[in-house]
């Protein structure tokens, strides 16, 4: 699919004909709804293929994605997919009932207050009316947007509104939706998911690009410039902040970036990154990266990331050796450590003491090392990498599950924090393993969950919520990062 902005060339064009169009078309013939009333001057248009205020009659489509009822009334959103354009319409009322288009660039988390696109109402000797169409998007500014249709009976104060929804337009399949409905989180301002998020951001932004990738949907590609450029001086430089696990999560967004762009300053921003982990790793409990620079922890997830951020330098830096050793070394620490347990788990860290400290296997630390260790076999040709993280896969497909589908330990009902996007890291680092095996032993199971959550953990907007298997809960961008990786894992 051709990116948004490739057809803005024919915007201003398409709008002296929409205009055109419109003025031709004073009394248009029009569906029982009724005729389109005229725009609502109060919004600022949107141009596209083409601009906002365009005549329903001329639409070739005619999609009712979702519907909400008031006092008898129905309310329903239109979209025309091809033009990726959306109207809204009130069925079986009276005269005076009033019907509009809210829009929201941010997953319907807000809108613009007193737009109301298309207001109109249903006219003397009508039972139905319609607006007029309007863009979802606003492909200028990066907008990606939701629409919904509102409206209320003419005589009483309350209002309805129909679920958020959108036109197909880059949502033609399961993952390229779920990558649009994340990027409604993307900030245009900070250039970070949820405005700012630091290392969740990270893996949102790892997400969009394996997306891209897999499905060859390069819409969103602009994310990852922006993100680093807006955001290479931020907290410590070059996305290194205090905690040494924040650093690994960039240096590997990074390092997925270089791969899919081949720009070497991605490269150069990984490598600082994993110089700067590498700055603390000592001797304490026998090696090891420490947690964050106040040196008060050894944990798991931090010296996965550095297993794999640096066995991934090597594998792409030609004659490297130094990257290397450093992979091996952390992997000989790790796997002596004592921070696997002996049902082939990975508890979160090591006491004082430099002794399993029995903490939450959490999901993560359970999958970030298969992607480290599929990193080191390809560095070495050591099969025995790939054994050792398949009898790591076979007990966590197992022990972390609930009916069947992945569950994240003590899993809640928010999206926002940290924990919604553990389950994400974890699939990701399931799906590498996966890809490098050649028997794909892992394909069933990496379905099975995407399934489950695409049939039981969505709305119409394609926003996922935490529990996979279904369940109540909110979303936001740690859920549906991780939904997107678990998409994208499972093809």
């Amino acid at each position: 699919m051709k990116h948004p902005r490739t057809l803005l060339a024919t915007a201003l064009a398409a709008a002296l004909a929409a205009l055109s169009l419109q003025a031709a078309h004073a009394a248009p013939s029009a569906p029982a709804a009724g005729a389109p009333a005229a725009p609502n001057a109060a919004a600022a248009a949107v141009c596209n293929a083409y601009c906002d205020a365009r005549d329903p009659a001329l639409s070739t489509q005619d999609r009712k994605p979702v519907t909400a009822g008031i006092f008898s009334r129905t309310l329903t959103l239109h979209f025309d997919d091809a033009d990726a354009m959306g109207w809204a319409s009130i069925d079986n009322g009276n005269p005076g009932d009033e019907v509009w288009l809210d829009r929201s660039f941010d997953g319907g988390r807000t809108w613009s207050s007193g737009s109301k696109l298309g207001d109109t109402t249903t006219p003397a000797g009508q039972r139905g009316w319609r607006t007029l169409m309007y863009n979802v998007d606003d492909w200028g500014t990066e907008g990606v947007g939701a629409l919904r249709a509102c409206g209320k009976a003419g005589d009483r104060p309350d209002i309805a509104c129909t679920a958020w929804a959108r036109t197909t337009w880059n949502a033609g399949n399961r993952r390229t939706a779920a990558a649009t409905a994340l990027m409604m989180s993307y900030d245009r301002s900070t250039k970070l998911f949820g405005g700012n998020g630091w290392w969740t951001a990270a893996n949102a932004l790892t997400a969009v690009i394996d997306d891209i990738r897999v499905t060859g949907m390069g819409s969103y590609r602009y994310a990852i410039a922006e993100t680093y450029d807006k955001n290479l001086g931020a907290q410590g430089g070059n996305f290194t902040n205090d905690y040494l696990d924040d650093t690994g999560w960039w240096g590997l967004a990074w390092i997925d970036a270089y791969d899919l762009t081949g720009d070497s300053r991605y490269l150069a921003t990984a490598r600082a990154d994993a110089d700067h982990m590498y700055a603390y790793w000592n001797g304490t409990c026998g090696g090891g990266v420490w947690w964050n620079q106040s040196s008060t922890y050894k944990n798991a997830i931090t010296n996965e990331l550095f297993l794999q951020l640096t066995a991934a330098l090597h594998n792409r830096i030609g004659g490297d050796t130094t990257y290397l050793g450093r992979a091996q070394a952390e992997w000989n620490w790790f796997k002596g450590s004592g921070m696997i347990n002996g049902d082939h788990m990975i508890n979160d860290g090591l006491t004082s003491s430099c002794a399993n400290n029995g903490q939450t296997t959490w999901t993560y630390n359970q999958g970030v090392v298969l992607g480290g260790l599929t990193e080191l076999y390809r560095a070495t040709g050591d099969a025995g990498l790939l054994t050792t993280a398949r009898t790591l896969a076979d007990a966590s497909t197992v022990r972390l599950t609930s009916g069947g589908v992945l569950r994240e330990p003590g899993e809640g009902d928010s999206c926002t924090g940290d924990g919604p996007t553990f389950k994400g890291a974890y699939v990701r680092g399931l799906g590498k393993l996966n890809s490098q095996l050649s028997d794909h032993p892992y394909s069933g199971p990496l379905s099975t969950w995407a399934d489950s959550a695409y049939a039981h953990d969505r709305n119409a907007l394609d926003q996922y919520g935490p529990h996979w298997a279904g369940g109540s809960g909110s979303s936001d961008y740690g859920c549906q990062g991780s939904v997107l990786d678990l998409l994208n894992a499972a093809g």
